[in-house]
C-alpha cells in the first residue's frame, strides 16, 4: 500500500475539494487626506502700453486700425492642485501647460488700441498671411475727453483717431550665454535616430562658454497718448523708429 504524507494545508484542500484561502487580518481604516489647491494671485499689469513683434517685421507698415472699450484682466490667479496635476501627469507623461492653471480673478475697464503691421508669414498658416495685429491698453483716465467722446461715436474717423497716439519702436539689447567657438573643441559626429552620436566614442567635447550682448529677437512697440495741444500742432500721426540709433 502506498501511503501519502499530506501536510495540514494539503489535507484541507483535499477535504474541501477546492482552494484553501488562509484568513487575513482585517484591513485597518485609512484616513483620506484631501489636498488643498495652492493659489497665488498677482497683478496682470495690462497698462504698460507695450507690445512685442518679431524683429523681421516691416516697421514702416505699422498702421492704426481702431480703438474700442473692453474689459481686461486686472488680477490673475495661479492655482496648483496637487491631485489635479497628478492626474494630468498620469494621463500625459509629457506634461501639460494647464498644470498649474491660471484664471482671471478680476477685470477692469480699458480702451484697446489696435495697430496692424506686415511681417513674415507663419509656417502653420496655409494662407501665408503677412498682415498681423497688436494691441495695447489704456485706462480711461489716461485718455483726453476728446478721445473718449470720439470713441463713443458710431463711426469715428480713423485718421483723426490715429493722431491722438504716437508710436515708437526699439530693440532692447539682451545678454546671452553662447559657446565660445574659439576656445571650444567639438568631436565630429552625425545624427543617428535623432541623437547626435560621435564618430569616435572615446572623443570628449571640450566646451567653453562666453557672454555676449545682442539685439533682442523682438521689437518693442510703445504707444503713447498725445496731448491735445501737441496734436493740434501737427498735421499727421507721429512715428519714431529708434532701431538705427540702437544698432549703430
Amino acid at each position: 500500500m502506498i501511503q501519502l504524507k499530506l501536510s495540514p494545508v494539503r489535507l484541507g484542500v483535499l477535504l474541501c475539494g477546492g482552494l484553501l484561502v488562509p484568513s487575513l487580518p482585517a484591513a485597518e481604516p485609512v484616513e483620506a487626506t484631501a489636498t488643498v489647491p495652492q493659489a497665488q494671485t498677482e497683478d496682470a499689469h495690462p497698462f504698460t502700453h507695450l507690445a512685442y513683434i518679431p524683429a523681421n517685421s516691416e516697421l514702416g507698415t505699422i498702421r492704426f486700425e481702431g480703438i474700442k472699450r473692453v474689459n481686461v484682466p486686472a488680477r490673475i490667479e495661479h492655482v496648483a492642485d496637487a491631485h489635479f496635476c497628478a492626474e494630468l501627469a498620469f494621463s500625459d507623461p509629457g506634461g501639460s501647460l494647464f498644470c498649474p492653471y491660471t484664471r482671471t480673478e478680476s477685470v477692469t475697464a480699458a480702451y484697446a488700441v489696435t495697430y496692424s503691421f506686415t511681417g513674415q508669414p507663419m509656417a502653420s498658416d496655409e494662407f501665408a498671411s503677412r498682415r498681423f495685429a497688436l494691441e495695447v491698453y489704456f485706462r480711461p483716465d489716461e485718455l483726453a475727453p476728446e478721445v473718449l467722446q470720439a470713441v463713443s461715436a458710431r463711426k469715428p474717423d480713423r485718421t483723426e483717431m490715429a493722431g491722438y497716439f504716437a508710436v515708437k519702436t526699439y530693440r532692447e539689447p539682451v545678454h546671452r550665454v553662447v559657446i565660445d567657438s574659439a576656445r571650444s573643441s567639438l568631436c565630429p559626429g552625425s545624427y543617428r535616430d535623432g541623437v547626435w552620436t560621435h564618430n569616435d566614442q572615446s572623443c570628449q567635447d571640450d566646451i567653453h562658454y562666453t557672454a555676449i550682448t545682442t539685439p533682442s529677437d523682438s521689437v518693442t512697440v510703445r504707444v503713447d497718448s498725445v496731448p491735445i495741444s501737441a496734436k493740434r500742432r501737427r498735421a499727421r500721426p507721429q512715428f519714431h523708429d529708434s532701431n538705427a540709433l540702437l544698432l549703430r
